[in-house]
């Protein structure tokens, strides 16, 4: 018998609020279980598995930034898209470290591109169309942005730069403007 006011859905948003809490490694199918004081078999009606359950934690918490992403970039180009994007990613890691680790989980290829991943790659190319950047260009710094939002965003989470001055704030400020500054003069081959 399916529990009443139980759904995917809210398993998966009662599962992004726990990894907010306690950390997405530590949510399981037994964990939500315990959250709402419930058998785990009564679970497995909504959810295959614990990675079933991180899998929609992790399409919600795409979905969330996607939405947020293009909310932030709406009527903006160049240097101001560029640091309005990287903000989303930056703010919703700070807001929601469970749910922002939840979207680094790898999905497999048919899962990914039926997800709002493919939005997020969208939007960072519209960004870069701003800097006249053409293939295999794009791609590669595609790949850049992501790996300096994301690098960056560990490391302040983590706590390694709150150790010393300048505040993490100047410098992630300095290193957009640096990524503006790279990718309007973006090296030829």
């Amino acid at each position: 018998m399916v529990r009443a006011g139980l759904t995917t859905e809210r398993l998966a948003r009662a599962g992004a609020e726990l990894a907010d809490e306690v950390g997405f490694d530590q949510v399981t199918v037994s964990a939500l279980a315990r959250h709402f004081d419930v058998k785990v078999a009564s679970l497995y009606s909504h959810v295959r598995s614990s990675h079933d359950l991180k899998t929609r934690i992790a399409l919600l918490a795409l979905d969330e930034l996607a939405d947020r992403g293009a909310a932030a970039l709406a009527g903006r180009a160049g240097k101001d898209a560029l640091t309005a994007f990287a903000d989303v990613y930056r703010d919703y890691a700070r807001e929601h470290p469970g749910r922002y680790a939840a979207a680094q989980l790898r999905l497999d290829p048919e899962t990914a591109a039926a997800s709002a991943g493919v939005r997020h790659s969208r939007m960072t190319r519209a960004i870069l169309r701003g800097y006249d950047l053409e293939e295999p260009d794009q791609t590669h710094a595609v790949r850049l942005l992501g790996s300096v939002f994301h690098g960056y965003v560990s490391l302040e989470l983590s706590g390694g730069f709150s150790h010393s001055a300048p505040d993490s704030q100047e410098s992630w400020s300095r290193v957009l403007d640096a990524l503006d500054s790279l990718l309007r003069n973006w090296p030829a081959p």
